[in-house]
């Protein structure tokens, strides 16, 4: 902060009393520096001549006496001539004079004892690991050691392993010594009493903890002993708890699983502490009590000792934690062995959980079949937030992540383990960015609430407040060069700021936006700052003066097929500097345009997407990959020479508001609204398949076979056995993206529906297009053979059902409905079931194309119908969020089933046809009495986190088991539950969310489904 005024030629800056090397980066500059430190380290850090100078330092002369003189209960003008020479000797130090009056209160008359044992200098350490020379303590921890008796010395000895900065509980060292509280309380107070320990007294327990210079004293007086005072504390704890571990209820619960690795490391015990990391009932238990982070800390701090023989398992368990961390912070906690059964089959993890999962009784697991052909691309998946994040970014040396979003925090976070750093309540309202300095020192942050504040990365100390801007602040960012901080922000309210961290008030205000400005960066030698703005430009500022140098306007480059400029708003939603500045990258809707910045000519433009838009961009420093995130939920890559797409990341589950890469290009991160921020390795992503599925597919139970047909990359139809994960048949690429599809019983032919209008009937043998037909002029949205195949009914986004018998192609056309058909079911004897927009619900004759029966339903759009097993009831749901029991032959409604707080989006009969089961878009499932309409049972886990859908999300799907016992449910996830209970059996995490549909077969043990990332799940129960 001080760079500018103390680049002053000639000059002197002085730093007194510095504590860390990391310090002294703030003050680099080209004038001479003093330094004065009692830290001999530091002087490591930098060049120049080093002089060493005793001072006296501490306590003053009289405050010494006067602690002295508390402890032996006397007057200091009572106190014997020695007193002045002891704290003289102590050298001011409150710790060492605390010590020597400890003795002298026991011993009142060794004044001159302990004064010639300081003097004497008679114990030395064997080796100074400590920053401080504090000779005087040194000689006053021996002189109080000395004076215990030998059981005691040997107990003050066990505490040399203690952790730094620890207060352990009395239960604790009753292990270590395998006695009673109320003696080890007894000996304790004895050090206590000596000064030798502090103890914290919260509550009814006791909390013990060494002084940090007490502790590398005991370390270095105890070196060559250390790994048996670990490698005792860990036979302790093994025979105390001989195969059990700690329940939280226990006051030494939190000691042992932060540090009986840390012990057994300490000790060397390899097998013990690979039996201890590798177990799934020691993750789970320390995972459900402090997180993953600190256990994926320990996985790369003991690395050295778990790897003796083989890196693979440990590895294995390390990415296990890395990619599940998410889902292991929640609650409520999910099933770590069911988690553990979604691993590859040659890990480790997947091996212990299958063990585990065969032993289990009363519980049923899962297998994801066909998971060999999935691989995760991301290196770590890290949940820091309760809401949405908006943004993230690395620090310069790639150790450090910053992020912030709309729980109003600003987090920072080890980048290898997820483990938090620092958590900040930074706003008053939603952050909207986060910026490293260049030298990581600083973090700053703007928000909704029109504020920009700067704080210290390491300690939180808020540094700066600036409040300039009149309305909210959509983006901060830093200078790229170390030397002088600037940062930039920008806002609604039209203004691009330059303040210089070393001044109260903005430097430079640049004027010349039309409206609201999204995005500001500098330029890589930090020349210029670039902005982009909802008003359709991109404007160049310089830095030094602050003048606008050029303006690009994007609209420009938005025209329709007349070459006029599009209707639609351009908003430039973000730009990114190429690594030598001579180019600049822009995002607007969902195109990339490449500038060259000399001459604002375009170089190059991309359309990444024709469904999304483009959120952030980010160029990767090599100059040749671009990132880009897009608003459905995916990150992609593309090669910016080629214009080439070189890579596909799916991972999150909602919109990825950002994408940064870090400064060597070997990681990017993304950041999204589902609460994640996301690590992954560039050169693994850029090895990987596009291979993605339409949530739209069939699925035949067939004689022990799985016959799936799925729209594969949008244009493909793919036929899959769900048994061996095979593809049977690809169909070529279609004209026209594929909308639906269905598959005959006889799994001889298959159809599918365009968005082009078009439907198409093929033959599964071999790919072959025996018939097609041009329908309909929107989207076919949903195909369905009848039971002899010879007949395939459709509907679009239209009020219209089509009959068409595709081999006499002849058609029969159902009208009726007012508005759009949401979906049909056939019924028996050539009736079909159809539901509409308008709210009604139709029975026809799909022979004659007559309305047989109508119900008025509902006043909303009815969302889905469900048939009874005996055929003479069925039930709708509605947008109205009620559901209704109708009886067929009545044409009466017979229970109208309120309750539902949200639209209620599903509906199912048990095959015994006395329960209903229905879903709502909160995430909740209710059970009705069929002959009653009574509510049974609510269906929702019993604690969520904040803000979080019960069911992560809508309730799709519902399907019973064929003993109407059990419940399995599709929306963010998969749950099976216990119908006579309501409660919760099995939850199954897939990668993505939003699942629309599952497949499940007859004996309910396998089911199908596909997530909003195109992944398939073909689950089987063990």
């Amino acid at each position: 902060m001080c760079k500018d005024h103390t680049a002053v030629k000639g000059s002197l800056l002085i730093l007194d009393d510095i504590w860390d090397s990391w310090v002294l980066k703030a003050f680099d500059n080209q004038c001479q520096v003093l330094i004065t430190s009692r830290d001999r380290s530091i002087t490591d850090a930098v060049s120049g001549n080093k002089y060493e100078v005793h001072v006296e330092s501490g306590l003053a002369h009289e405050k010494g006496l006067e602690i002295l003189s508390l402890f032996v209960n006397m007057k200091i003008s009572e106190l014997p001539e020695q007193a002045n020479c002891l704290v003289r000797e102590c050298k001011g130090s409150p710790l060492v004079i605390s010590l020597i009056g400890a003795l002298l209160r026991d011993f009142p008359n060794r004044w001159e004892y302990y004064l010639k044992q300081l003097q004497n200098k008679q114990f030395k350490r064997i080796r100074k690991s400590s920053s401080y020379d504090y000779e005087a303590l040194d000689e006053a921890m021996s002189i109080s050691v000395e004076q215990l008796n030998d059981n005691y010395k040997d107990y003050y000895k066990d505490l040399s392993i203690l952790p730094k900065d620890v207060k352990v509980p009395t239960k604790v060292l009753c292990i270590l010594w395998d006695m009673e509280t109320e003696e080890v309380e007894d000996i304790l107070q004895e050090f206590v009493n000596k000064s030798l320990l502090f103890c914290d007294r919260n509550g009814k327990s006791f909390h013990y903890y060494l002084h940090d210079l007490q502790l590398d004293f005991l370390t270095e007086k105890n070196r060559n002993q250390l790994q048996e005072l670990h490698k005792n504390i860990v036979n302790q704890y093994k025979k105390h708890y001989k195969l059990n571990m700690p329940v939280s209820s226990q006051e030494d619960c939190m000691y042992w699983y932060n540090f009986l690795a840390y012990h057994m490391a300490g000790a060397n015990m390899q097998k013990e502490l690979r039996d201890l990391m590798f177990s799934l009932d020691w993750i789970k238990a320390k995972t459900e009590l402090v997180g993953p982070a600190h256990l994926i800390h320990e996985y790369v701090e003991y690395s050295s000792v778990l790897d003796q023989k083989d890196s693979t398992i440990r590895e294995n368990f390390q990415e296990f934690l890395s990619l599940n961390g998410h889902l292991l912070g929640r609650q409520p906690f999910p099933d770590i062995i069911q988690l553990g059964l979604c691993q590859p089959e040659t890990s480790e993890v997947y091996q212990q959980a299958k063990l585990h999962a065969q032993r289990e009784t009363g519980t049923f697991y899962l297998e994801w079949t066909n998971k060999k052909s999935l691989k995760n691309l991301y290196r770590l998946v890290v949940r820091p937030h309760r809401d949405a994040v908006y943004h993230a970014c690395f620090s310069k040396d790639k150790q450090r992540i910053a992020s912030c979003g709309a729980d109003k925090t600003l987090q920072v976070f080890k980048a290898e383990s997820g483990e938090r750093l620092l958590e900040i309540s930074a706003h008053d309202d939603e952050i909207l960015c986060c910026a490293f300095s260049a030298d990581g020192e600083f973090v700053a942050t703007c928000s909704a609430d029109k504020k920009v504040k700067i704080w210290n990365s390491r300690t939180g100390q808020c540094r700066r407040v600036y409040e300039e801007h009149s309305e909210q602040v959509n983006c901060c960012q830093f200078n790229n060069r170390s030397g002088q901080y600037l940062l930039a922000t920008c806002s609604h309210d039209s203004f691009i700021k330059l303040w210089d961290l070393n001044k109260e008030y903005c430097r430079n205000t640049m004027i010349g936006h039309e409206n609201s400005v999204s995005h500001c960066r500098f330029s890589p030698k930090d020349e210029y700052v670039a902005s982009c703005s909802t008003d359709g430009t991109v404007k160049l500022w310089e830095t030094r003066s602050g003048n606008e140098v050029k303006s690009i306007d994007i609209k420009d480059f938005f025209k329709n097929a007349d070459e006029q400029a599009d209707d639609v708003e351009v908003l430039v939603k973000c730009c990114s500097w190429s690594r030598n500045g001579d180019m600049i990258l822009v995002v607007a809707k969902n195109k990339l345009l490449l500038f060259d910045v000399k001459t604002c000519d375009l170089l190059t433009q991309v359309i990444v997407s024709h469904h999304s838009t483009i959120q952030y961009c980010d160029f990767c420093p090599g100059d040749e990959l671009v990132a880009v995130a897009l608003s459905h939920c995916s990150v992609e890559l593309w090669n910016i020479k080629s214009l080439s797409k070189v890579a596909y990341c799916r991972g999150h589950m909602s919109w990825v508001h950002c994408v940064t890469f870090s400064p060597d290009g070997s990681l990017f991160l993304t950041a999204s609204d589902d609460q994640t921020v996301r690590i992954w390795e560039t050169k693994k992503v850029c090895k990987s398949s596009d291979a993605v599925l339409k949530s739209e597919l069939d699925v035949v139970f067939h004689n022990g076979e799985v016959m799936i047909l799925a729209i594969y990359n949008q244009k493909h139809l793919q036929l899959i056995s769900g048994n061996t994960d095979s593809v049977i048949m690809q169909t070529a690429a279609q004209e026209s993206p594929i909308s639906c599809c269905c598959l005959s019983e006889d799994l001889k032919f298959a159809a599918f529906g365009q968005e082009n209008g078009t439907i198409k009937v093929l033959q599964l043998l071999d790919g072959k297009v025996l018939k097609s037909q041009n329908t309909y002029r929107t989207s076919v949205q949903h195909c369905q053979f009848t039971s002899d195949c010879q007949t395939l009914i459709s509907s679009a986004h239209d009020s219209v059902i089509q009959v068409w018998n595709w081999q006499l192609n002849e058609c029969v056309f159902l009208r009726g409905h007012k508005e759009a058909i949401k979906d049909f079911r056939i019924l028996e004897n050539s009736k079909l079931l159809s539901w509409s927009f308008d709210g009604t619900v139709k029975v026809w004759s799909i022979t004659t194309g007559n309305t047989e029966k109508d119900f008025a339903c509902h006043e909303g759009t009815v969302l889905s119908c469900a048939v009874s097993p005996d055929g003479s009831k069925f039930s709708s749901t509605s947008a109205d969020k009620t559901a209704k029991i109708w009886s067929f032959e009545s044409s009466s409604v017979l229970h109208e089933l309120k309750g539902h707080e949200a639209c209620v989006r599903c509906c199912t009969f048990s095959p015994n046809s006395k329960l209903l089961a229905t879903g709502d878009d909160k995430g909740e499932i209710r059970i009705w009495d069929i002959l009653t309409g009574a509510l049974l049972h609510l269906c929702s886990p019993v604690t969520v986190d904040e803000g979080e859908p019960t069911h992560g999300g809508w309730v799709t799907d519902l399907s019973f088991s064929p003993d109407s016992k059990m419940l399995v449910s599709s929306g963010g996830y998969l749950k099976w539950w216990n119908v006579t209970t309501g409660e919760s059996l099995q939850t199954f995490y897939t990668n993505g969310t939003n699942l629309k549909s599952i497949h499940v077969s007859p004996n309910f043990k396998v089911y199908v489904t596909v997530d909003n990332l195109g992944i398939l799940y073909v689950l089987q129960r063990l």
